[in-house]
């Protein structure tokens, strides 16, 4: 007989205006660990959505319970990486997994992720659109190309061992999550891949899983040009200082 799973995932989703999409996400996230027999939580972090976001999210309490859901706002937008600490302050699984709650990350791929993290024990597993059967869907080539030199300019520089640095969607041991944010100092744009390299930096083991990256399906998406200039800033300052 194997033995039980005695591990816990936790999902920490930062939500800004997700009111259409956080009740399909989190039925997916629900099937599939369900399906898989494992045990789960969905930390939602939302930054006072005038949309109704939290309204739902109530509502998603009362249908999963709170075992399964637990809602933690705050007082406004306040940068991802912090959203990510918030969350991590309520978080009751020994695995974290952060991802978008916009579509960009299908649900689906997680088993890949656990399976992966138990082949080697990693400490972090992230998805990759650049390795394998990857791939990003619903870009016009302009921002293909911005992603795609983004990652060659940072894996040239940083060298950090990982096909995608900007990537979101990412699997941690728990504790390993709060020592790399601990040492992570950017904000926006840069944070995901500041966190690569620091986590590189401090010993952390990573795997990879080819992930499908798909446009938002609904709202607005995120990258504008002082993104960019952000990103050019960001990596430099990690080459000087890391």
């Amino acid at each position: 007989m194997s033995a039980p799973n005695t591990n816990k995932y936790s999902v920490i989703l930062p939500t800004y205006n997700e009111k259409k999409n956080l009740p399909i996400i989190t039925y997916l996230l629900a099937k599939h660990f369900e399906a898989n027999k494992l045990n789960w939580e969905i930390v939602i972090v939302d930054d006072n959505s005038p949309d109704g976001t939290q309204t739902v999210a109530k509502q998603l309490i009362e249908l999963y319970g709170p075992e399964h859901i637990q809602l933690k706002p705050r007082a406004g937008k306040l940068g991802l990486g912090t959203a990510y600490v918030h969350g991590l302050k309520s978080v009751t699984g020994n695995f974290v997994i952060i991802m978008d709650a916009d579509f960009s990350h299908h649900p689906s791929a997680i088993p890949q992720f656990i399976a992966k993290q138990k082949s080697k024990d990693f400490d972090i597993v992230t998805g990759t659109r650049y390795a394998g059967d990857g791939g990003v869907y619903g870009w016009d080539l302009k921002r293909k190309l911005i992603s795609r030199g983004a990652n060659f300019l940072a894996s040239t520089v940083l060298r950090p061992n990982v096909s995608d640095l900007t990537g979101s969607f990412r699997l941690y041991k728990k504790e390993a999550l709060q020592q790399i944010i601990e040492a992570t100092k950017s904000k926006g744009y840069v944070f995901q891949m500041e966190m690569m390299v620091r986590a590189r930096s401090l010993g952390f083991t990573i795997g990879e899983v080819p992930i499908s990256f798909v446009d938002r399906l609904y709202g607005e998406s995120k990258l504008g040009g002082d993104e960019i200039i952000g990103y050019l800033k960001g990596v430099w300052t990690l080459f000087t200082t890391v």
